[in-house]
């Protein structure tokens, strides 16, 4: 069962609150933040699944060079 609680947060204590996290724990939140937000990243996202999939893809040496 899915509920939802609705809390009223400043955008300060938001970003204190983020501040304090692990860097994994915040590149976590962000990450899901912008999906949650984003259509577009999420469009890119499984586009680079279909990609690598198919095997479309480069490594970094032939992207960067030595």
């Amino acid at each position: 069962m899915l509920s939802t609680v609705k809390i009223k947060i400043t955008p300060k204590e938001l970003i204190d609150t983020v501040k304090e996290m692990k860097k994994k724990e915040m590149d976590a939140f962000l990450e899901d933040l912008l999906a949650s937000t984003s259509p577009e990243y999420l469009q890119s996202i499984k586009e680079a699944r279909a990609d690598y999939k198919a095997g479309r893809t480069k490594t970094l040496t032939e992207v960067f060079g030595n």
